[in-house]
């Protein structure tokens, strides 16, 4: 069992302690004997302790910075919400196809917001100017929430406050299992809690510093009991030679161990793996051992919106690919919802 997150280091900015979680927080790192230094902005830690690159950025993955959220302008989230919102950024996990990985370049340290008021204050202005229709919010684009919210609650408050809203609905997706105190959380069914999910040699080989499948399985059926909706995203969806069979025992696993309740409003989310050319530099630079197959040779390149192109697998792969997994959920959850493949 992966232990919950406790940071090795603690920055503060200090803005963040006019707010009462970045006073709570400070207190808490202080209780607990974690070294706290403090920053200029949240966006400007330097000196990491660490003789080279490769330590500088193993000792990034476990710092937590503690900061204030200045932009309060969410980006559109594409395909499964209308935005995204912002309470962190970064991940403590290593899996070694993160996109965050290239997005966050030189800061891969971990930062939490504390003015969280004023992000639902801005949550509440984009549900005015959709309604009556529901606005959808995706917590997770930047970081895997679940992973620090045993120490900051954000995440809870954030369902707790959707769960009372009118035309609000949360959403999120972690890899961690410590999912606990987010039980009792008045969710009122407005949350969709989402766990990314893999192939046993997927998580053993290319996501380490993540709970392991059976631990995210046992999570998810808790959640379930819990009565939130409950979805799946399995991804990287990563051929390697027994694949098939990979996958059909994860499924398998799900339906032995998830409530029947869980699977009458269930959701799948099917993402193949894809890497761009500056992703796979970094990657093999901070991974250098990686198992990771990224042969440009092998894959078929596809233009992205921005001017960079990635590199997905190719047409025939891809539906069979579609097609194994699709013909997956079909036996197992006939009645679950697949959202998209792509």
């Amino acid at each position: 069992m992966v232990k919950p997150f406790v940071p090795e280091l603690v920055y503060i900015e200090p803005g963040a302690l006019k707010y009462p979680l970045g006073k709570e927080l400070k207190e808490k790192f202080e209780d607990m004997g974690i070294e706290i230094r403090e920053t200029t902005s949240h966006n400007q830690v330097r000196n990491l302790p660490g003789e080279n690159d490769f330590q500088k950025y193993r000792m990034a993955k476990s710092t937590l910075v503690v900061g204030v959220r200045k932009t309060l302008k969410f980006d559109t989230s594409k395909p499964s919400a209308e935005y995204a919102i912002p309470f962190a950024t970064g991940c403590m996990g290593h899996c070694h196809y993160c996109y965050l990985q290239t997005t966050m370049g030189s800061k891969p340290y971990i930062r939490t917001y504390v003015n969280v008021e004023e992000v639902f204050e801005a949550a509440e202005s984009y549900m005015k100017e959709r309604a009556p229709e529901e606005t959808r919010f995706e917590a997770s684009c930047t970081s895997d929430i679940v992973g620090i919210d045993h120490l900051t609650h954000t995440l809870k408050r954030a369902i707790e406050y959707f769960g009372q809203s009118e035309h609000g609905r949360l959403r999120f997706v972690t890899k961690f299992a410590h999912v606990d105190h987010l039980l009792d959380a008045k969710h009122n069914g407005r949350t969709r809690f989402r766990f990314s999910m893999n192939a046993d040699y997927v998580i053993k080989y290319l996501e380490p510093g993540t709970s392991r499948l059976d631990d995210r399985i046992e999570a998810a059926a808790k959640v379930a009991e819990a009565g939130y909706p409950l979805g799946f995203i399995i991804a990287p969806i990563y051929l390697y030679e027994d694949w098939k069979e990979g996958y059909r025992i994860l499924f398998e696993k799900l339906y032995d161990k998830l409530p029947e309740k869980a699977t009458k409003d269930l959701t799948f989310e099917l993402i193949q793996h894809r890497f761009t050319k500056p992703a796979k530099r970094v990657i093999q630079k901070n991974y250098p051992m990686t198992k990771l197959e990224m042969d440009e040779e092998k894959r078929k390149y596809k233009w992205g919106r921005y001017g960079i192109g990635k590199y997905v697998y190719q047409k025939d792969e891809q539906k069979e690919m579609q097609e194994v997994l699709g013909g997956y959920i079909e036996q197992y959850f006939p009645e679950a919802r697949l959202e998209y493949f792509t």
